[in-house]
């Protein structure tokens, strides 16, 4: 009988074995070879048994991200994506200068865990020019690997399974996600149209002594709302109250158009029960690089590096480097930042109105929402079907943000993070093929 070595390459075939199979292959061979026939026989097992997809229970409901599924509609049919929020044009020159600098200059192994240092220095020094606040670099700043695994290592490392957490709906979907890896009891609080005012009395009839966490975002993904201080306010005094932590997504507060940004930190009695969490990719336009940190109180920040520490250990070291040149930018950078996409809101927000949606304010981020029911589709999700199918644009069905869904049917999203020229193309795509 001949006898054949198998290829390292091969092992992997036999990873889809049963190992019961695997189990009788050893009983009947001493020996690490095997002979032609069987392997054979093996390799037509590998082809024709289909694994069931697996995954671990507390992540069963949730589906592949509505980002990627529109992102690959809007590829299949050639349309115009106004759905995932990135950005169509590139980040800042001197900020790609700094990186690419970075790496010639060697930085190209592991970073310190929890930030490079000239980084967390100048996420502080930003902060304390928002904020007003004087936190230290070295005890206070994690950075991680984008604002969504800030999101993560809070939760994991602060939550316990069982803890309440309240979230405002329509959220963005990693935060129920991550609750759920984590175990904890979510409780959603709705923001209606048209302002999607925070419902003070229902806030104060579910926040109690089990509530552990609310999480908050300002401005607000996907509606563009901007919590106010009267409403910060409020939350702040029922959390002192209850003995309440709060974390505070803010990767928008560059992109606060007809409203002041208020950090929650920043309230009184606010900085030594918050997280507040934040990233590069919205303000200067470089998603891709996932740089994003968390500030909080040492006691605070223990939980969230010991997370960290097991989730990505350290974050892109020449990126890093680069992101403390950023963080270092002029004032005017922000003013054009903020200038330029207001046009682009402009343009958005008329020429959706033009089409005939019904628009809801948008005072913050790159978002608006709009009410589609004016077109007669029975729900988002079918309307954003259609939208990018026979009309070639993509937008984001809003029921994907709610703990209910049905609160979501008759609103999409649209970003305008995309440039004046391809604004103005989904437009004139939508008053040319849209019906009412």
């Amino acid at each position: 009988m001949q006898l054949y070595n198998i290829p390292c390459c091969t092992h992997s075939l036999f990873r889809f074995i049963p190992s019961s199979k695997l189990l009788r292959f050893s009983n009947h061979f001493n020996t690490p070879y095997f002979s032609k026939p069987l392997l054979s026989a093996a390799m037509s097992t590998v082809s024709t048994e289909t694994q069931p997809l697996q995954v671990a229970k507390r992540l069963e409901k949730f589906k592949t991200t509505i980002f990627t599924q529109m992102s690959m509609l809007a590829i299949k049919h050639g349309a115009i994506n106004l759905g995932q929020g990135f950005p169509n044009f590139d980040g800042p020159d001197f900020v790609k200068e700094a990186a690419i600098q970075a790496i010639r200059d060697g930085n190209n192994q592991y970073a310190r865990g929890y930030g490079v240092p000239d980084l967390n220095i100048a996420i502080a020094e930003r902060f304390k020019k928002d904020t007003g606040l004087v936190v230290d670099p070295e005890k206070e700043i994690t950075v991680t690997s984008g604002c969504t695994e800030a999101i993560a290592a809070t939760i994991l490392g602060l939550i316990n399974s069982g803890d309440e957490v309240i979230v405002f709906a329509p959220f963005y979907d990693s935060y129920e996600a991550t609750l759920s890896m984590a175990g904890a009891k979510v409780k959603g609080i709705t923001l209606r149209p048209p302002d999607f005012a925070l419902p003070i009395e229902e806030l104060k009839s579910t926040i109690s002594k089990n509530t552990r966490a609310i999480l908050l975002n300002t401005p607000h993904n996907p509606t563009g709302k901007m919590f106010t201080r009267e409403e910060l306010n409020t939350i702040a005094s029922l959390c002192i109250e209850n003995d309440v932590l709060v974390f505070s997504d803010e990767v928008y507060d560059k992109l606060a158009f007809d409203l002041e940004h208020i950090s929650i930190a920043s309230l009184p009695g606010m900085f030594e029960r918050t997280v507040t969490m934040n990233s590069l990719g919205k303000t200067f336009s470089l998603t891709g690089w996932k740089i994003g940190w968390a500030i909080a109180p040492p006691h605070l920040t223990w939980g969230v590096r010991q997370a960290h520490a097991y989730l990505t250990f350290a974050t892109s070291n020449p990126m890093q480097r680069a992101a403390a040149v950023a963080l270092r930018a002029p004032d005017s950078y922000y003013t054009e930042l903020k200038r330029d996409y207001m046009a682009k809101r402009a343009i958005l927000v008329e020429g959706l109105k033009d089409v005939g949606f019904k628009i809801f304010p948008s005072n913050g981020t790159y978002f608006v929402v709009v009410d589609h029911t004016p077109f007669g589709h029975e729900n988002d999700v079918e309307f954003c079907e259609y939208l990018v199918k026979e009309v070639g644009v993509v937008a984001i069905p809003t029921s994907v943000f709610y703990l209910n869904p049905e609160e979501g049917k008759n609103l999409v999203r649209f970003t305008f993070c995309k440039d004046e020229g391809t604004l103005r193309a989904a437009v004139e795509k939508m008053k040319e093929k849209l019906r009412k």
